[in-house]
């Protein structure tokens, strides 16, 4: 592991939050309550047996079919708590795990991201549970990652939903600029409540907020304030550089399942637009046009636009949201 690398139990140096009564948590999210019962699979991976939370939600009037969360970067699977009981009552069985790297799941030391793993990860967590086909449904990184997925299990995947994915344009390919993950690393550890919420105020939701986002931030944000600080920073600057040397963008064109495009129009977000040139900067992220050029390069795909939504539509307008994700949902 390079020289950064941070064992566990190394003690936080991060700038402190300036809302002091904002809740701190461990570094696998210890103290932070999910809306069902987590469980822990073990699945190997990388010469070492990682344990990886999920929720297996059980539906009360069962359709047959099965639903598989993947959460983004700056969320966990609890986040997906609303989209989980609109799928419940509707009869699927929803699983939503938390990635390696992530939340409640292990951060194992050494480990090599890639959505290559992170799809053999979850694919080994569903075949335990002996599940043989299944909607895929990712929001953000998690949409690289469900596409990412699809790839490499077209059989098993039913369909595919990409929520305001990240990865629609290859920003190293663009003119971004790279950055270390050391600088990345540096960067990560001054993330506060404060700095998330202004981001996702900004870029998320076009300069709107509502209370209940507050919870979101800081269940992500938690992590960084607590005693497993420097350790989520590491995994964070690592899933960080996945994302922007991963590109899946380039093989939309070989998907073979059903896959539902559904953007936040009002969406901003292009990693490193910060660092990029003005100009390009200006460009990056107009989700008005992304949607409908990647709708364009999947085969069999359905593009829905909320016009007025951002980057979670699932959490700004969840009714509206819900409604056109199960009208769009394909039987088995």
């Amino acid at each position: 592991m390079p020289a950064l690398a941070v064992p566990a139990f190394a003690a936080p140096a991060l700038a402190q939050d300036t809302a002091p009564e904002r809740p701190a948590y461990g570094p696998r999210l210890e103290g932070f309550d999910y809306p069902h019962p987590v469980e822990l699979a073990t699945v190997a991976s990388q010469g070492k047996d990682v344990e990886m939370a999920l929720m297996d939600v059980a539906p009360d009037t069962p359709n047959g079919q099965t639903v598989v969360l993947m959460h983004g970067k700056n969320f966990c699977a609890a986040a997906w708590e609303g989209t989980i009981t609109a799928l419940s009552e509707a009869g699927y069985r929803v699983i939503a795990p938390d990635q390696v790297g992530f939340c409640k799941s292990e951060k194992p030391d050494g480990y090599q991201y890639s959505f290559h793993q992170l799809a053999m990860n979850t694919k080994a967590v569903l075949d335990q549970r002996e599940i043989d086909k299944a909607i895929v449904i990712g929001h953000s990184m998690g949409g690289m990652l469900a596409s990412r997925f699809a790839l490499m299990y077209p059989e098993f995947t039913q369909q595919l939903v990409m929520v305001n994915p990240l990865g629609l344009e290859d920003w190293q390919e663009m003119g971004v600029p790279y950055v270390s993950i050391d600088e990345t690393f540096e960067g990560q550890k001054q993330t506060t409540f404060d700095s998330q919420k202004s981001y996702q105020q900004n870029i998320y939701y076009s300069g709107t907020w509502k209370p209940e986002y507050d919870k979101w931030v800081e269940m992500g944000t938690g992590m960084f304030a607590g005693p497993g600080a420097e350790q989520v920073a590491w995994h964070h600057a690592l899933t960080a550089d996945m994302i922007f040397t991963q590109p899946v963008v380039h093989e939309f064109g070989n998907l073979q399942p059903p896959t539902l495009l559904m953007i936040g129009m009002t969406d901003k977000t292009a990693q490193g637009r910060d660092r990029a040139a003005p100009e390009l900067a200006q460009q990056l992220g107009d989700y008005t046009q992304l949607g409908k050029t990647a709708a364009a390069a999947i085969p069999n795909a359905t593009l829905i636009e909320f016009e007025d939504l951002g980057h979670t539509p699932q959490v700004q307008d969840p009714d509206r949201f819900h409604a056109a994700l199960l009208d769009g949902l394909v039987d088995a």
